[in-house]
């Protein structure tokens, strides 16, 4: 027993064998999270799912590092994946309550105008509408796009005209 007390440390003064198996465990531990949390928590995704990266990166840290005591951070992050799941669930059940957590897609642009109110409400200046539309439609003829939007997640989306 005095081997893995010696393994792990603790306190602040960790060595480096000590910070490297904790590394290891909170490596392991934070994978099995992101599996419990799902696919989206790490891709380009909404406010909630950005707000779990934040979290876990934010806490898992101070375990590793030994600033604060293992199991309770290992306990809060659990519970943060658990209420991460529970918002993604609900989403899926009440449009009212992600319009809420996620706001809602807004139109900068349509019938050959962009819409200066919805560009300033996104805060984006029309060449950083234009810069995405070159990138995603490959062209800067604004005369072949239907509609752009910003999305919930912040990416701008585009529809060519037919």
């Amino acid at each position: 027993m005095d081997f893995l007390a010696e393994l792990w440390g603790s306190g602040k003064s960790l060595n480096t064998v000590q910070m490297t198996c904790r590394g290891i465990t909170v490596f392991i531990l934070a994978l099995i999270l992101i599996r419990i949390s799902g696919r989206r928590s790490f891709g380009i995704g909404s406010p909630l799912d950005n707000i779990i990266v934040m979290l876990l990166g934010a806490i898992l840290s101070r375990a590793v590092v030994g600033a604060s005591p293992f199991i309770p951070v290992m306990t809060t992050c659990t519970m943060i994946v658990l209420l991460h799941r529970f918002f993604s669930w609900y989403k899926g059940k009440s449009s009212r309550f992600i319009h809420w957590i996620e706001g809602d897609k807004i139109m900068l642009f349509k019938d050959g105008r962009f819409i200066t109110e919805n560009m300033e409400r996104a805060q984006l200046h029309r060449e950083d509408v234009m810069q995405e539309l070159r990138k995603r439609a490959m062209t800067d003829d604004l005369n072949n796009i239907k509609t752009i939007y910003i999305e919930r997640s912040g990416e701008i989306s585009i529809v060519i005209k037919e």
